[in-house]
């Protein structure tokens, strides 16, 4: 299982599932992020948290915590 987490700066993936529980989940879900959209990982923090990334045209952060929950192809 691949992960947003296990992404290269540079690469552009699609969501397949969304792991996770409740209010964690549901704040992915309101960032935009659903199955099927695509991901542009644009910059990794020096200690790998947090990962930056492009969807639906807008720049977001994410912990790396939350990128490990997003599993991507």
């Amino acid at each position: 299982m691949k992960t947003l987490k296990d992404v290269k700066v540079g690469e552009t993936v699609k969501v397949v599932k969304l792991h996770g529980e409740g209010a964690v989940k549901r704040r992915i879900m309101d960032m935009g992020i659903t199955r099927g959209v695509e991901i542009y990982v644009r910059k990794v923090a020096p200690l790998g948290d947090p990962v930056e990334v492009t969807v639906r045209g807008y720049e977001l952060s994410l912990r790396r915590a939350d990128a490990q929950m997003i599993e991507v192809e």
